[in-house]
Parts: C-alpha cells; structure tokens; sequence
C-alpha cells in the first residue's frame, strides 16, 4: 500500500505551473531581430521616436537624481534601467484612456499628459502638482502599494457602464506588488465585470530589498492572473518594440470588451529603490547586475538605429541636450509656485473644520501676518 500512487500527483502539478509563459520577445539583447515580422510594421522615423522616448526618460531620471541629492525634490523613485518596459506600454495607450500610476511611473503620466514641472511639484509635496488638467485622465501616483490596481478596476467598470467605446484603464505595480491583496482584488472584480483594464506588472527583480523568488513560489508573475480567470503574457521588458506590440494588442482586446488583461514585463530596476536611503550594494551582488546592465534597453535600440544609419552619438547629444533645457524650464517653473502655507495644510483637511482646527488656523494667520 505504501507504494500506492496517488489519485493525483501534486509535485508534478507544481512543476507544470507557469510552463505555459515564456517571454515574448522581438530583438534580442545583442540587437538581433527575432521577429522581423514585427519590426517591419515600423518606419525608421517610427523606430527613432520609440529610442528617443527611452532616452528622454533616462535624462529625466539623470536630472531628477540630480535634483534629488541638492535637496530640490521630495520623494523620488529612480526609472532607469525600465525604459522599455514604461514607455513601451504607455506609447501603446491612448491619451483618452485613464491611467492609475504607481510613484514609479511618473515618466508615464508625463508622457500621458502631465506638465513636467508639475510632477516636480508633486514630488514637493506641493498641492499644485496634484491639480491636473481637465484632459489628463489620470489619477495621482498611488502610494500605497497595489491599492492602484483596485482603483484601475474600479475606472474600467465606470467605462463599461457609461458605454465608452475604445477606452480602457490601465495600471502598473512592481513585482512585490503583487504580494498585496489589493493586487488579486483588483483583478478578481474586474475579471468579474468584464471590465476594460490592462494592470502592468513591472518585474524589476525586488521589492526594496525583497527578491522577486523570496516573495512566492510561483514561477512567474503572470500566472498569478489565471487565478482570477483572465489571460496574461509575459514579455521581455527590456525590449521596447516586443512591450509596445503586447501591450497594444492587451489594449485593443480589452476596448473590445472581453475584459481585463494582465502583462508582465521582464526588467531590473538599475539603481536604488528610491533615493530615501535605500543601498542596493546591500542586498545585490557585482555579477548579478552586470547581466542586466549590458542588457540596457537603450544600448539595444541604439546599436540596431545606428546599424540602419538612422542614428548617431551627434544626434543623441543634440537629442539630449533639448530635453535638458527642456526639464531646466520645468524646474524654473516649479520653483515659482507660491510657497505653501500651514494654514492652507490646515484648511485643506476638512470641508468644514472643526473647533479644533479653526483654533490653529486662527493661531497660523496672525504667524503669517507678521
């Protein structure tokens, strides 16, 4: 009896989990074309706009690191390394779908629509830069970790029920993310609903400090949607052309209405968690890193534009040297906002205060006054 097989083998069970993804992939970190098929739906013109989108954002986070460490930003979450896996799936979006960022994906809601001194201002502290423009359809950076995806399912049912017609909500978290309930709920209704979401899962490797492989036993991320009975891929997030397809193709059959999709992309986040003290030297190694950095989505896409004479180091520079100027306005701009005062923290806390309240504003004025 003991060597009885069971009426269901459990290990192989496991084992066969997550089988089922493998990375979907259009040029290969050597800049190889893997899907010529893919590659030939874009012009040269196109391809150069897709490089110089990476490269915009990695001299904004070159600038806002900077920025950062003279104290004249707030919080800020370093980008570099995920160009292709953020711009790859924003450019894929329309500026009429809503998008639930995480602090993360401030590049996205830029390029979404959000003046850039703006989320100077948000990084502040500052109650300017959650004041949006009435044709931006976003929402303020989430802070607490995968509530987004709750709220992007939430905007994707209002779609639906409204009876807008090709438009979704989409959303990012990071891999650790998806150790949030928030995570599952957010899919789970609206999977229910058969709402029009796209939810992003960034695969950077951490969650601060916490490898992706001690986070869960699951193989990959992107099974983790089939739980909620919606369809999911992975895709190569350091490869800008192989995000953007996916993407696209996850936005176009959830505007159809068949419901959410979930992607995740495979990418590493460079630098530290944030800039509020995190030290990856502490928990990452010299030889695990450098894989990823001669990964740098931006080296792929350089080499193959420069291989095809659409590109060079001059108009990279010339590039670069725009978007410098550009985000030294920005900052320009930014440091104009009026400054603050207590009394607007205190009466922006309640629709009508109370006593206790009324008492300190009163208290703050005759300080101001002075």
């Amino acid at each position: 009896m003991d060597n009885e097989k069971p009426i269901v083998d459990f290990s192989e069970i496991r084992d066969a989990l997550g089988k089922n993804f493998e990375p979907v992939q259009v040029m290969d970190g050597q800049a190889n074309v893997v899907n010529q098929a893919i590659v030939s739906k874009y012009s040269n013109d196109q391809l150069v706009d897709f490089l110089k989108l990476m490269i915009w954002e990695r001299t904004l986070h070159q600038r806002s690191n900077a920025l950062t460490r003279q104290g004249r930003l707030g919080f800020y979450a370093p980008t570099e390394g995920q160009e292709a896996s953020e711009m790859g799936s924003n450019s894929a979006m329309k500026s009429t779908d809503v998008l639930m960022p995480a602090y993360r994906d401030i590049p996205q809601l830029i390029q979404h629509g959000l003046p850039v001194y703006k989320a100077f201002l948000w990084s502040r502290g500052h109650v300017l830069g959650n004041e949006y423009p009435e044709d931006l359809h976003a929402m303020p950076p989430q802070i607490i970790i995968g509530a987004q995806y709750i709220q992007a399912a939430g905007v994707a049912l209002g779609i639906k029920k409204n009876g807008t017609e090709d438009k979704v909500a989409y959303s990012y978290t990071g891999d650790g993310g998806t150790s949030q309930g928030d995570f599952y709920e957010g899919m789970n209704f609206a999977g229910a609903f058969q709402a029009p979401a796209v939810f992003i899962v960034q695969n950077n490797g951490y969650a601060i400090s916490v490898p992706r492989r001690k986070q869960t036993a699951a193989r990959t991320l992107a099974q983790k949607a089939v739980a909620a009975g919606i369809p999911s891929v992975q895709v190569d997030g350091m490869d800008f052309l192989a995000v953007h397809e996916v993407t696209k193709a996850a936005r176009e059959y959830a505007a159809a209405g068949n419901g959410p999709v979930m992607i995740e992309t495979l990418t590493y986040r460079f630098g530290p968690h944030t800039n509020a003290g995190d030290d990856p030297k502490r928990y990452r190694t010299k030889e695990e890193e450098q894989p990823w950095f001669d990964n740098d989505p931006l080296i792929r896409y350089r080499k193959y534009l420069t291989d095809q004479g659409v590109w060079s180091e001059d108009l990279e520079n010339e590039y670069v040297e725009q978007v410098k100027a550009d985000i030294k306005a920005a900052v320009k701009q930014a440091d104009e906002a009026p400054k603050q005062k207590m009394t607007e923290f205190l009466e922006n806390v309640f629709e009508e205060q109370p006593q206790n309240i009324q008492q300190q504003i009163t208290e703050y004025q005759a300080k101001e006054s002075k």
